[in-house]
């Protein structure tokens, strides 16, 4: 709201004194530099993860809308999809930006700070009939990146493009822009995790004694997680410290991930590798090879780990 950039300054003036705030030399100059434009903050990513064996699984976003009049500009929301093709073996695929749905004004509601808010919902099956894409274009593993271009009624539209580094954290937390990942429905069994160090000193993941291990997570909430046993690892709290990760010869080590009938989404999580010495292999039930991260090659984040039922 317009107080807030006022707030701002007042504190620039009061603190820092008159000189010491020169103009584009500093952050609120930055945050001062959108009083005449307009953001969508995030106020929180309920699904970042899309079914492919679900058409109705969907990306959802609650967002606030805020510009120079409260919101009184706020005319409509766009939503955009691409999908950018991690998976190699079926072809690459590349679409361009794709609209598939607009969201008027009247859809918003007023939020608890005065400013409009609404809650953006994109099915995988309206995602995929805006980009055109047949069964064959896309695999799990893939992304789909979503943007929303905000409208205003005096004919000006801010969207990824026009969204600076001042806004996309932070309070205004507004990039614009959001990545899906493609999962699918597991084939229940039993996954093998076969995983070594090169060390010998077993795992340091996201901690230099220790740390957390791979983890599983289901659709219903449940997280397994698997790690190779570190004897640096008697920090209170780390995972691989706790007796509960697999024992091994500080080289290599071997555990099984369970996923049950029924389990119609789940997300694999590597931490991280504090030294580059950790690499892994990952098995389906039937022993066929699902993922392979060489010495050093694993960062932290998702995994496309799929094998689809």
């Amino acid at each position: 709201m317009k107080n807030t950039f006022k707030y701002l300054t007042f504190a620039c003036l009061a603190v820092f004194g008159i000189s010491s705030c020169t103009e584009a030399d500093n952050t609120v100059d930055e945050v001062l530099d959108y009083e005449t434009g307009a953001v969508l903050r995030t106020l929180n990513v309920e699904n970042a993860v899309l079914n492919s064996s679900d058409d109705s699984s969907s990306f959802i976003v609650e967002i606030e809308e805020q510009d120079e009049e409260d919101g009184a500009l706020l005319e409509s929301v766009d939503v955009y999809v691409t999908i950018r093709d991690l998976s190699e073996d079926n072809g690459t695929t590349t679409t361009e930006n794709s609209l598939v749905k607009n969201i008027p004004a009247s859809e918003f509601t007023t939020g608890p700070l005065g400013l409009p808010r609404t809650t953006v919902t994109v099915t995988f099956g309206e995602a995929v009939a805006a980009m055109g894409l047949g069964a064959d274009d896309y695999f799990p593993g893939d992304l789909f990146i979503f943007e929303l271009r905000l409208n205003l009624t005096d004919g000006r539209t801010f969207g990824a493009a026009s969204a600076a580094g001042i806004i996309t954290g932070g309070f205004f937390s507004s990039p614009f822009q959001y990545n899906a990942l493609l999962t699918c429905t597991p084939v229940p069994g039993d996954y093998t995790v076969d995983m070594h160090d090169t060390y010998g000193d077993g795992w340091q993941t996201d901690d230099g004694n220790g740390g957390s291990g791979i983890t599983v997570t289901l659709d219903d909430g449940t997280v397994i997680e698997v790690g190779l046993c570190s004897p640096y690892g008697a920090a209170a709290g780390t995972f691989l410290g706790d007796g509960d990760c697999t024992p091994n010869d500080g080289f290599d080590g071997s555990a099984t991930v369970t996923i049950p009938e029924g389990t119609s989404g789940a997300t694999w999580n590597f931490p991280g590798d504090q030294y580059g010495e950790i690499s892994f292999e990952i098995y389906a039930p039937d022993g066929t090879l699902l993922l392979e991260v060489g010495v050093g090659e694993g960062t932290a984040g998702l995994m496309p780990v799929t094998n689809c039922l």
